[in-house]
């Protein structure tokens, strides 16, 4: 891929999308008999941009929200740790949030066999009632950005918010800024047959293609061979069958990056993951029995991994490992963005140890 230089950009990496606030109960609680809900903040795309500016990128969002407090977690959320907020749009508040509102997702930790579950309460978002023409991003992109990302879920919100995506990728891919694109199913927020009607318009103006084995079979129609329906043990090798298929079709996609998870239990996965880069394949290590304090957000640090590699002009293997590294560290915490610096990403992508540090 060719990359704008950092001298000549403003930003390294801009993501479009929505952010919300995570109410979960403690530890392992469940929703229903929850007296307690911790307060997170974290969005698909947003993540991406939070986890860069921790790891010492230039990173901005792209979005709308509510000028309320609750509007204003996410606002502060993003400023502490450097993101330029300055391109979201703050939607006056009505008072009851019959126009605009902050979306909210409760979300429950699983383990044993009990997975993990997220509930939704974000209909009539401020995000969702995006409408192209409400961010200049003609102006923006013409500032000087090497990257943008962006994805499904925020896609998936509403007529609106897809067409302002498809408005963004286009200005971007006009100003010579990188596009990745995370499909991100999420079959809460549409059908399958809409992602895929949806997603087509949108695939000649991306990059850099993210997603795991549901995410291609849902939002582009490409099968997995041989992977069992509970998707419970992977096979390397069919995925690179199904991703030559992708690349086949789109020629013009550069980069394809899949996570691969095999669930043992709600706290016992095996992660890795697998880029496609200029014709070839790399593996990540294999993260096996890797311990899990959280998992949501884990693909999100795959991206935002990857990503940094190759704003850094790292070679494919290097890009695939930190990816990995990434989103396995990621899931060591609890809520969706990330809390990990660049420092103990570079340990582990080393191959460092869990021993302690005195």
């Amino acid at each position: 891929m060719k990359i704008r230089e950092a001298k000549d950009s403003k930003y390294d990496l801009l993501s479009l999308g929505e952010c919300m606030i995570r109410l979960s109960p403690p530890g392992h609680g469940r929703i229903e008999f929850a007296n307690t809900l911790e307060v997170w903040v974290g969005g698909g795309e947003y993540n991406v941009a939070y986890a860069l500016s921790r790891l010492g990128l230039r990173t901005g969002f792209l979005s709308r929200l509510v000028d309320n407090p609750v509007g204003r977690i996410v606002l502060n959320h993003g400023r502490t740790v450097g993101m330029d907020m300055s391109h979201t749009i703050m939607a006056k508040y009505d008072g009851v949030g019959r126009a605009d509102r902050i979306g909210l997702n409760f979300t429950e930790v699983g383990t044993g066999v009990r997975a993990s579950v997220t509930m939704y309460d974000r209909g009539h978002s401020a995000a969702s009632n995006m409408k192209p023409g409400m961010i200049d991003f003609k102006k923006v992109f013409g500032s000087g950005v090497r990257w943008l990302h962006t994805g499904g879920i925020f896609a998936a919100l509403s007529e609106g918010s897809a067409q302002t995506c498809k408005e963004a990728i286009i200005a971007a891919r006009e100003a010579g800024t990188i596009v990745s694109y995370d499909l991100n199913f999420r079959s809460k927020l549409w059908s399958s047959a809409k992602a895929q009607e949806t997603t087509k318009t949108l695939i000649p103006h991306i990059d850099c293609l993210i997603g795991n084995e549901e995410d291609f079979q849902k939002v582009l129609g490409f099968e997995v061979e041989g992977v069992d329906e509970n998707l419970s043990a992977l096979d390397t090798s069919a995925y690179k069958r199904m991703v030559e298929k992708v690349v086949k079709t789109y020629p013009h996609i550069k980069v394809v990056g899949t996570t691969l998870r095999e669930v043992k239990s709600g706290l016992v996965n095996n992660w890795s993951a697998i880029l496609y880069a200029e014709g070839k394949f790399y593996e990540s290590r294999r993260y096996e029995n890797l311990e899990i304090e959280d998992r949501v957000g884990g693909g999100d640090g795959f991206s935002s991994g990857f990503a940094y590699g190759f704003l850094h002009g790292k070679t494919p293997q290097e890009c695939v490992d930190i990816g990995a590294a990434h989103g396995a560290l990621l899931q060591t915490t609890r809520g969706d963005s990330s809390q990990i610096d660049l420092e103990e990403l570079m340990h582990i992508v080393k191959g460092g140890s869990a021993r302690i540090k005195r």
